[in-house]
């Protein structure tokens, strides 16, 4: 039988107060529970699965129900629900020994019921996602009680990132698979560690063990922080980075994780204007990245004028557009120039629209690109994150290390102003027989959409947490993921 946790009858308040004195004071240990603030809203908390890819709905994904693989807090893959795995067929074949576990009804979790899930969650993500690197998935299909296999059309060398994923959450109407199970206590949840069948039956859940968890606006959770009465803030993104400063937030209490992905702005708009090959081109070239860092008193915050930064499983490294090496004042006197042909030819330049998030990061960073366009002669207005526009602000983090990923995010398929020749290439990079064809085909797609400037980047994305001193466990990730259930080394 597996050990039940006892019931802990603190209320809400205690917890505050418990972990409020603690957490006030860095150099003392941790010994209550750990108050977390996650940037976003209860409901995301509530139902993570209607909004499964904002910083709340990740985090209670990660925390109640991990798939199968997990990413660690430095955004390396380590066995979640599966113990171990071996990969066979050439890359074509996974198969994956699932650790002994309990449902939340206390039922042991079986590589049938599991292997079930895992289809449903890949068709799901496929209705939602037209990308195809899902679709290489043949079959998932259980081979004992405790061992289920995964088989490829093609092999996918990044297929263990891709089941990290929080889409790839393993669960049930009644609960996941942990580390944790969840409360809702107030307007917050209490995370309890799941006890493994093999734990020893006597041995008590610490209190610096539980977790409690809540969802609130940045500058909510960043002055929850800053009275000392949570010790860790995730989720935060570029939009809340000036409140950090007027928080007076101490440096090295601030982390920024290293990621990569996308941060910049896709052409999303249909008009003649947009339609000129050289007018997308012209708002490429003439946006100034470098300001970006100083600007939102950032060190560390890596620009870019190119779609991927590495050169990751494209045959080389990704070629800068043909205007890169230009100095700024020649980039911007040759887009006026395309821009005054085309108002020669069609007359007045319509107002760009340009959707972004709300917060005081977006109208900083609105401000530096209306000017750019304005040195050039376009007219520009901002307009809410989901409203009809010209350009929408692209904030992704790459969920696996391939071109495709970059690619699809994009693409023709994303609605986004595509060249429909990179789209073919696109499809046929990922059905390819081979990693060499499939490469060869990426290559060319990436070129496609170079040339074709229907994505304008600015720079990698930016994810910061606040942590106290007190998680020595707390580390930056790669992945922007930060696990709940590691944010300490060693047993305090």
């Amino acid at each position: 039988m597996s050990r039940r946790p006892r019931t802990v009858l603190l209320s809400f308040s205690a917890f505050l107060a418990a972990s409020g004195m603690m957490l006030s004071a860095c150099s003392e240990k941790q010994s209550g529970p750990v108050v977390v603030s996650v940037i976003g809203t209860p409901r995301q908390l509530a139902d993570p699965m209607r909004d499964i890819l904002s910083p709340a709905g990740k985090l209670m994904l990660e925390s109640t129900a991990q798939g199968l693989v997990a990413f660690d807090a430095r955004g390396d893959i380590l066995p979640a629900l599966a113990q171990r795995w071996i990969v066979q067929d050439d890359g074509r074949s996974y198969i994956f020994r699932l650790r002994r576990a309990r449902w939340a009804n206390g039922a042991r979790i079986k590589a049938v019921d599991v292997a079930a899930l895992l289809k449903n969650r890949i068709a799901a993500n496929l209705a939602l996602d037209s990308h195809g690197d899902l679709a290489a998935i043949q079959e998932v299909s259980s081979m004992t009680g405790e061992v289920l296999e995964i088989r490829l059309s093609v092999p996918r060398p990044y297929l263990l990132q891709m089941l990290a994923q929080p889409q790839m959450a393993i669960t049930r109407r009644d609960g996941g698979t942990g580390p944790y199970r969840k409360e809702k206590r107030g307007e917050a949840w209490f995370l309890r560690p799941i006890v493994d069948d093999n734990a020893d039956d006597e041995e008590p859940i610490a209190p610096w063990e539980n977790r409690v968890l809540r969802a609130e606006r940045g500058s909510m959770a960043i002055a929850r922080f800053k009275q000392g009465l949570s010790s860790l803030v995730l989720g935060g993104r570029y939009s809340d980075i000036p409140l950090l400063k007027r928080a007076d937030i101490d440096n090295r209490d601030v982390h920024v994780d290293p990621v990569q992905g996308l941060f910049g702005f896709a052409v999303v708009g249909r008009s003649d204007f947009l339609n000129d090959d050289r007018v997308r081109a012209a708002l490429n070239m003439a946006i100034d990245r470098t300001p970006l860092p100083d600007a939102f008193a950032l060190s560390g915050w890596v620009i870019t004028d190119r779609l991927m930064t590495q050169q990751l499983d494209l045959p080389a490294a990704p070629a800068a557009p043909s205007w890169s090496a230009m100095p700024m004042d020649d980039r911007r006197s040759t887009a006026r120039a395309a821009i005054a042909i085309w108002r020669n030819d069609n007359g007045a330049i319509p107002r760009l629209r340009i959707a972004m998030p709300k917060g005081s990061g977006s109208r900083l960073l609105y401000s530096l690109i209306a000017a750019d366009l304005s040195r050039i002669g376009v007219p520009s207005q901002q307009v809410e994150r989901d409203a009809d526009a010209d350009l929408r602000l692209v904030d992704e983090v790459a969920a696996y290390d391939s071109a495709s990923w970059y690619l699809g995010r994009i693409s023709c398929a994303r609605k986004v102003h595509c060249d429909p020749a990179a789209q073919e290439r696109l499809i046929e990079a990922e059905m390819a027989p081979t990693l060499e064809v499939s490469q060869a085909r990426l290559a060319e797609a990436y070129d496609l959409m170079t040339a074709h400037n229907g994505y304008i980047p600015l720079s990698m994305p930016v994810r910061w947490s606040l942590a106290t001193r007190a998680l020595n466990g707390f580390a930056p990730s790669s992945r922007a993921r930060h696990p709940l259930n590691q944010l300490f080394r060693a047993t305090n």
